[in-house]
């Protein structure tokens, strides 16, 4: 409970944007060119998803050589100018072939917001939940702008009971609506966010694996286990072709 009680009590409703942005480590190690793999028949790897053990949502060949995590934020700006810029290159021209895989492990930087969109991609089906965070890093400024909009009713849905509190926030934010919209009926998402339960075990979760990775900003990729320098699509796809997707 440590977790989500700091993530509801430490400015719960602000969207800051410190630590969105920053730069990380070491670049990746260069390989071998890597050869394609052909995805079983009747199927594309960029259609392929699955759960991590570690919380995330990996798109691809699972058995990829060459594998880049995005530890993201869904309420980051920086987050969502890799996506606008990237995500459509990354699946077409990098995961469907075969030689990379994407993992994107959710980090709730912007608390309670991010962990209810996060808690959203959960309600999916697994393969929806990376175009949906794509959809929200499209349209950042309309998912963003129904909590600044409505902060004193927000500040309120914060005293309801932990059965009723995560709803009425998702519908007072816009989220529900914003999801409905995009597949996750208002039924679905309802029944998720009344398990008070799950979301805390979310929040314990995130907050854990970005901690044993010493991930403190966003966006933060991973390839092949090293941290990148760069956070940009054109730094990102430079490294994924240095390591063998070329």
């Amino acid at each position: 409970m440590t977790r989500l009680r700091n993530i509801l009590f430490a400015a719960p409703l602000m969207l800051a944007l410190v630590s969105c942005g920053e730069e990380a480590g070491d670049a990746a190690l260069d390989g071998e060119v890597a050869a394609a793999v052909a995805a079983p028949a009747g199927s594309t790897w960029t259609a392929t998803a699955s759960r991590t053990a570690e919380g995330g949502w990996l798109v691809g060949n699972p058995d990829a050589p060459i594998k880049l995590i995005e530890y993201g934020s869904l309420t980051c700006p920086a987050c969502a100018a890799f996506s606008v810029a990237g995500s459509a290159p990354l699946h077409a021209d990098y995961i469907d072939t075969g030689r990379v895989n994407y993992e994107f492990r959710s980090v709730l930087i912007h608390g309670i917001v991010d962990l209810l969109i996060t808690r959203m991609l959960e309600c999916a089906p697994v393969a929806s939940a990376v175009p949906l965070a794509d959809q929200v890093w499209a349209n950042l400024d309309t998912v963003s702008g129904g909590f600044q909009a409505n902060g004193p009713a927000l500040e309120q849905a914060m005293n309801l009971p932990e059965t009723e509190r995560f709803v009425q926030l998702s519908q007072l934010g816009g989220l529900t609506n914003f999801f409905a919209a995009r597949g996750i009926s208002a039924d679905q998402a309802n029944a998720c966010m009344a398990d008070a339960a799950a979301v805390e075990a979310l929040a314990e979760a995130t907050g854990a694996q970005a901690e044993k990775d010493g991930v403190n900003s966003t966006p933060t990729f991973l390839l092949n286990g090293q941290k990148l320098d760069g956070t940009g699509w054109g730094d990102v796809e430079a490294a994924l072709q240095r390591a063998g997707a070329r």
